[in-house]
This record gives structure tokens, C-alpha cells and sequence, in this order.
């Protein structure tokens, strides 16, 4: 064992080097680059325009650059475009390292606003330059905060063509690990001063540990309107919603298909494709892949838009899977013409014919040709449809595929479908719609009509949806659906949970795996602590007091979240069908010193954009000075805020805070985007709460250099800071976020302020 470990070592560290030239992405130097069988399938299937198939090999066989992607809502990302281009970008520029000119990133030209960039910097480039490395915590900085996103150039392309507006419902199916669905968040807040779009985003992944990842990264985005849950993707349960006081099926106006694939596309960045790589991983994916791109349109609103991507470049897992989905459909789908949509993108259409490779080399061009033993690996749908007038009518060239050596990409594939009108195989089965709509509307759990997983095979339980079978086998299970006992629904109802209570669904099935997630319980209009919460930060009338929701049944309340009131109405009609990981976004934390002042619960930073609107006091307008001193000094006295503020904040009494920043248009050198800061006014002092990163990126976006110190020198003082805030938060009963309050390299101007008053949070922060 040891001395297998030392070997491991030593071949680390000898490929080091190797590494470190290559791209940032790049790894896994030791593993050799070729593939005698991929090489010999795509040169015989034609998928590369004559005389670059080289090129096309060359391509595939250097690093991927590193690509960026400014997130964040509209304003706020183009401050930090802005501050990207002018502190940064100009510099390298003009940079040389040994003698070596650095290439400056350069944006995607496709990505609308130049919100993409795309460098062939090296980690070792970057080690040797003190310019480059700000420039790399910068990166690092934003990306924890959720402002910049590693992002490959490829995978920013499905949320774009499915053209997104802020009352779409979105249903993201293969959605881990998020990057997509930050995306998605981010179209349907274009507009920042909507608090709740009247869409939504349901992210979904079938791996419960991958939906973690998908939390943490559409929390980053802090939005009210996006749910993630944990189901298999080609049997998604079919979701009620009530619309006028009716149960009514939830259709989704667009639905991103990102379905798993053998990834050949993503060589460049995951080496060990290279010699995993065969033609039976495509034959294994491609039932499953057709199964979750079935259920997809069976759940799309007629007159809706679902892209169907793939990270292969394999037409078994592409046209085939589009053209089978085309065939099924019998004209209630079609292929979107996208070739306008995205200038400057390069692509090829999709192909018409392809041949089918098993691993062993042997080659079918149709299925007549497919030995009986071969039945169970290759399905009639792997092959290209025999009638001409069929194949013609699908314009499978309107698909669009991406080949790496066109613009130093990976390879990609990606197909746009809308829908014309309800799947063939609904229309034979209308009473079932019929059934599910005239269940009573009181109901708040799942209706008798509609199964639960464990009760029924998964497509039956599609079926509810007009007879939303899994296809046109359907039939078999939509029956089984209408005869089944309603004794068992109709006992699981009784046992169903108060109003407003939305838990994780009872079944056993369910169960089988993943986390106990704790109930979401929604909050009536009269719960006792809206009333310390109203008079205190004096509500507005229209704040919606039912979409505010907590995690616990018992006890005090801890966090407070909200949710947007479509979402709520998902929540609460779906309970028993639906396994819930998370939703909502933070609005308030309950400090128990709190309560001597007027109310038992702070603002959080993560919902003061959602909450803020609706909030009519405890509001400072704050400068750019005053900003600068509230995030640089701990605890700084009043006297130290602008005249303005100092005079604001004296009217107040002592508690929890907002401090907003409003731009001046006419001062275009001050940031040009709003921006609202959760604090809490002492007896003589006032602090923000926001966490560190977010402090570093607003420092940033007002001029201020923020960097961390060397590794050894920074963590030591991490360790002390977080000692520190720690204790403040054991003294002043803060929770979460305030163990990440101080600044590294603490105050610009000098040391951070000690403090200045003694006693309790209430008088100390």
C-alpha cells in the first residue's frame, strides 16, 4: 500500500509541469491522447465537413480555454463587466511575460452584451505575474459570490435559444450541477424591479447528492421563484396547480432537456473520455435519453419551446433521439429554425443518415440488418427514418451542431422543439383530464385520481395529464390509473397534512434514498409574528404575507423564507407527489436580543432585494463614502457616516436595518446599479451584515483593491477572524452569515475599529 502511494506521488509530481502549461481546465497529462476507434467511427459516419477532419483531431487534443460567464441580474452585471474591462483586461493587455506577449480574454462573440469571455491563460502564467494573479483572485473572489460563473462556452447555448421571459414556467430536467439553470434564474429576473416574475424554475436531478450542488448554485442567485427536486427525470410526476379555485395540471411554457450523454464532446476538458470511449455507451444512453426527451414534451404547454442538448457529437444519442421523438409526435412537434438566433455563432445542420457502430467494429446501416441476439442493445429508433418524404418533413438540418476546431470550443449538439398541439397519445384519453379537474378544490395534498410513485409504474402516473402515458404504449398504464382502489389515495388524504404544510412525500419509495428534508410550512396571515414584523419595519399592504414560509412545525421559528406566489401554488398542490430539496430564499433570522427593540427577527442579505420593495422604514440612503466605511471598518461610530446618513440613522431606533444606495446618472464614475445592504444600528455604532465575499464584491464594484495575502499568512488570519466572529455571534446572538463578516485584510485605511460599545448585540452592533 505504501509503496504504491509513494509511486502515485512521484508520477504527480512529475507531471506537474505538464499541467501547468496547459489550459486552466486541463489535467490528467499522462493520459494519451488517441482513440483508434473514435477516430475510425467519426471519419465513416462524415459528421466533419471534407479536408478538416485533422483540424477536427487537432482541436479535440488541446486543452479547452477557460470560459467566464458574468451572472447576476442586468445592472449589477454590467458593473462588473465594466470593472472587469477597465481594472483588469486593460492591463493584461499590455502585459509580457519571458519576453511573451499575454492574450487578453476575448468575449464570445454569440453571447449577447458581452456577458462571456473566453482566455488561453495558464496556471504557470499566471503564478508569475503579481498583475495576473489579482486578476485570478478576482475570478475566484466573484465566483464564490455567485457574480462570475466557470462556465463552458458550449453549455451557455440551450437557455439562450429557449428565449426566456419573466411569466414563463421552466422546468430544467437533467439540471445538476446548475450552471444552465443559473441562467435560467437570471432571464426570468431581467428586470430587477420585479421582485416576483411571475414564472418559475423547477430544477430537477435524478442523483439526490447532485441536487446539493444544484442549491448552492442557484442560491448564489438568491431568487424567490426556483424549486429544486429530486425525481427521475423520464418519470417526472406530472404536477397540479389551482387556477381560479380549480386543480388544473401544470404545463410548462419552456423545458431545457440536457440529458445525460457519453459526453465524447467534452475530451478537451475530461481526458479520460479518451480511453473510456466506445459505441456501446451511446446504444445504453440512447433509450433512456428518447424516455426523458418523451416525458419532456409531454409536459410542455402547446405553443411552448424545449431544447433537447447533448454534449456528444454521436447522431445515436442526437438526430436519432430528435428524429424518434419527430416520428412519435405525428406532426405535433416541430423543429425550430434557430439559424438567426444566436450571430456569430458557428455551427453545422444536423445530418439526415448515419450508420450504427457496436464496439466490436461491425456496422449496421438499418435495422433489417440487425441480428435477433442484437435486439435488446439496438433499438428500430438508433436509425434514420427509410421513407424520404418523412426524413424530409422533420428538417432534421435545422438541428445545430458545434465542432470544437470552428471556434475553440467543445463539441456540442442542440435541437429546438415546440409544440404544436396536445401529444397524439393524450388525445385518446381526455377523461382522465376530466377526472383530476373535478377534484374537489379544497383539497391541498396530491388528488385521490393521481397516484403516488410507489402505487402505480412511473409512466402510469404521467397518465393523469390527458393521458399522459410515456408514450403511445401508454394505454395499459392510464387504465391501470382510472381502475385503481381509491381507498388507498383516499386514506393517504386523511393522513395528509394541515394546510399550508407542504413535507416530503410519504412513500416508501421515496424514502429509498436521500436526506430527510425538513417540511416546508407556509404561514397563515395572522401568524403572531407578523405582527411585531409589520409595525417594525411597517410593511407595505400588498406584501404578500402566504408565500412567507418556514422549515419547522415546532418550536420557535428560526429563518424566515419566501417564495413567489406561483411556486407557492406548486408547493402546496403537489405535496404528496413531489420530493422537495429546497426552495425559497432567505428573508429574515430570528436574534433573540432582537426582541427589547421591536421585533425578534433581522433582515438577511440574501433576500433584501425580494424583501426591500415592501419594507416603508428602518431605510438609511447611504453614499459611496458611507459604503466604503460600512464595509471596511467593523463596527464604525455613526459620526463616521456622511451628514446625510449620520442624520438618518440618529432618527432611528436601535435594530435591524437597510441601507440603500441609489445611483446618481449623472455621476457616471459611482456605480451605476442600486444597491441595498442588510445592517443593524447600535446605541452609538452601525454595522453591515453581509457576508465576506459579497463585501469584496461590492468593495470592488466602488474602486476599492481587495486582495487576500499569501496562502500561509491568510489562512492563519482566516482562523482568527472566524474566532472572532464567532464570539460576537455567541455574545450578540447573530446567526450564520455574521461568522463570515470581517474583511481579511481588514480596514482600508488602517486597522478595523475596535468596538465601541459593551453589552449585547442590541448595543454593541
Amino acid at each position: 500500500m505504501g509503496k504504491r502511494s509513494r509511486q502515485r506521488q512521484k508520477n504527480q509530481t512529475g507531471s506537474r509541469d505538464n499541467r501547468d502549461n496547459a489550459g486552466w481546465g486541463a489535467g490528467y497529462a499522462d493520459i494519451v491522447k488517441e482513440n483508434k476507434l473514435f477516430e475510425h467511427y467519426y471519419k465513416e459516419q462524415g459528421l466533419v465537413p471534407d479536408g478538416e477532419f485533422e483540424q477536427f483531431m487537432e482541436a479535440m487534443r488541446e486543452p479547452l480555454p477557460a470560459t467566464i460567464r458574468i451572472t447576476g441580474y442586468k445592472s449589477h452585471a454590467k458593473e462588473i463587466l465594466h470593472c472587469l474591462k477597465e481594472k483588469y483586461f486593460k492591463d493584461i493587455q499590455e502585459l509580457e511575460i519571458d519576453g511573451q506577449k499575454i492574450e487578453a480574454p476575448q468575449p464570445l462573440s454569440w453571447y449577447p452584451d458581452e456577458q462571456a469571455w473566453h482566455t488561453n491563460m495558464s496556471r504557470k502564467i499566471i503564478r508569475k505575474s503579481p498583475l495576473l494573479e489579482k486578476f485570478h483572485q478576482f475570478l475566484v473572489s466573484e465566483t464564490e459570490s455567485g457574480n462570475i460563473s466557470r462556465q463552458e462556452a458550449v453549455s451557455m447555448i440551450p437557455p439562450l435559444l429557449l428565449k426566456i421571459e419573466s411569466q414563463h414556467k421552466i422546468l430544467d430536467m437533467c439540471a445538476a450541477p446548475g450552471s444552465k439553470t443559473a441562467q435560467l434564474i437570471e432571464m426570468l429576473h431581467a428586470d430587477m424591479d420585479v421582485p416576483f416574475p411571475e414564472g418559475f424554475v423547477i430544477a430537477n436531478d435524478v442523483d439526490n447528492k447532485r441536487c446539493y450542488l444544484l442549491v448552492h448554485q442557484a442560491k448564489r442567485l438568491n431568487s424567490p421563484c426556483i424549486m429544486v427536486v429530486n425525481h427521475d427525470a423520464s418519470c417526472i410526476p406530472t404536477l397540479n396547480i389551482k387556477t381560479d379555485g380549480k386543480k388544473d395540471i401544470l404545463f410548462y411554457d419552456r423545458i431545457l432537456c440536457d440529458v445525460p450523454c457519453s459526453g465524447d464532446g467534452t475530451m478537451r476538458k475530461n481526458i479520460d473520455v479518451w480511453k473510456k470511449w466506445t459505441t456501446s455507451n451511446s446504444l445504453h444512453l440512447h433509450g433512456l435519453q428518447l424516455r426523458i426527451a418523451v416525458r419532456g414534451v409531454e409536459q410542455l404547454a402547446v405553443g411552448g419551446r424545449m431544447v433537447y442538448s447533448t454534449c456528444s457529437l454521436n447522431p445515436i444519442e442526437d438526430e436519432a433521439v430528435i428524429a424518434a421523438l419527430l416520428e412519435k409526435s405525428e406532426g405535433t412537434l416541430e423543429l425550430a429554425d434557430c439559424s438567426h438566433d444566436l450571430p456569430g455563432l458557428k455551427w453545422m445542420p444536423g445530418v439526415t443518415s448515419w450508420k450504427l457502430m457496436t464496439k466490436e467494429g461491425q456496422w449496421y446501416s438499418d435495422w433489417s440488418d440487425v441480428p435477433t441476439s442484437r435486439h435488446t442493445q439496438i433499438r428500430p429508433t438508433m436509425f434514420p427514418p427509410k421513407d424520404p418524404e418523412k426524413l424530409a418533413s422533420m428538417h432534421l438540418e435545422r438541428c445545430m451542431r458545434i465542432l470544437p476546431h470552428h471556434q475553440n470550443t467543445g463539441g456540442f449538439f442542440v435541437a429546438v422543439l415546440v409544440k404544436k398541439a396536445p401529444m397524439p397519445w393524450n388525445k385518446r384519453y381526455p377523461k382522465l383530464r376530466k377526472d383530476v379537474s373535478s377534484s374537489s378544490p379544497a383539497q391541498v395534498a396530491v388528488s385521490p385520481e393521481a397516484s403516488t410513485p410507489a402505487d402505480t409504474p412511473c409512466l402510469a402516473e404521467s397518465a393523469a395529464e390527458e393521458g399522459e402515458g410515456g408514450g403511445p404504449e401508454g394505454k395499459a398504464d392510464g387504465e391501470a390509473e382510472q381502475e385503481a382502489p381509491r381507498g388507498a389515495s383516499l386514506a393517504q388524504e386523511t393522513t395528509a397534512k394541515q394546510e399550508g404544510v407542504c413535507g416530503p412525500p410519504p412513500t416508501k419509495k421515496m424514502r429509498l434514498f436521500g436526506y430527510k428534508e425538513d417540511p416546508f410550512v407556509f404561514l397563515t396571515e395572522d401568524d403572531p409574528v407578523f405582527t411585531t414584523i409589520q409595525s417594525f419595519y411597517n410593511m407595505a399592504p400588498d406584501f404578500p404575507k402566504l408565500n412567507v414560509l418556514t422549515r419547522t412545525h415546532e418550536g420557535k421559528k428560526r429563518h424566515l423564507y419566501m417564495v413567489s406566489k406561483e411556486l407557492r401554488n406548486v408547493l402546496l398542490n403537489n405535496s404528496e407527489r413531489m420530493k422537495v430539496i429546497n426552495t425559497g430564499v432567505k428573508v429574515w433570522s430570528r436574534n433573540s436580543d432582537g426582541e427589547e427593540f421591536g421585533c425578534a427577527f433581522r433582515l438577511a442579505q440574501e433576500g433584501i432585494y425580494t424583501l426591500q420593495p415592501y419594507i416603508r422604514s428602518r431605510i438609511i440612503g447611504v453614499s459611496v463614502e458611507d459604503i466604503k466605511v460600512l464595509l471596511t471598518q467593523e463596527n464604525p461610530f455613526l459620526s463616521k457616516l456622511e451628514e446625510d446618513a449620520h442624520a438618518q440613522a440618529k432618527k432611528m431606533v436601535m435594530g435591524s436595518i437597510v441601507l440603500k444606495y441609489i445611483p446618481n446618472p449623472n455621476n457616471p464614475t459611482e456605480p451605476q446599479c442600486p444597491i441595498q445592504l442588510c445592517g443593524w444600528r447600535g446605541k452609538t455604532s452601525i454595522r453591515a451584515f453581509v457576508p465576506r465575499n459579497e463585501r469584496f464584491h461590492y468593495l470592488r464594484m466602488l474602486g476599492v483593491e481587495v486582495f487576500r495575502d499569501k496562502q500561509g499568512q491568510g489562512q492563519k488570519q482566516r482562523d482568527e477572524e472566524k474566532e472572532g466572529a464567532e464570539k460576537d455571534a455567541e455574545e450578540g446572538g447573530a446567526e450564520e452569515n455574521e461568522a463570515e463578516l470581517d474583511l481579511e485584510n481588514g480596514d482600508k485605511n488602517g486597522a478595523a475599529q475596535p468596538k465601541t460599545d459593551s453589552g449585547n448585540q442590541g448595543t454593541s452592533s
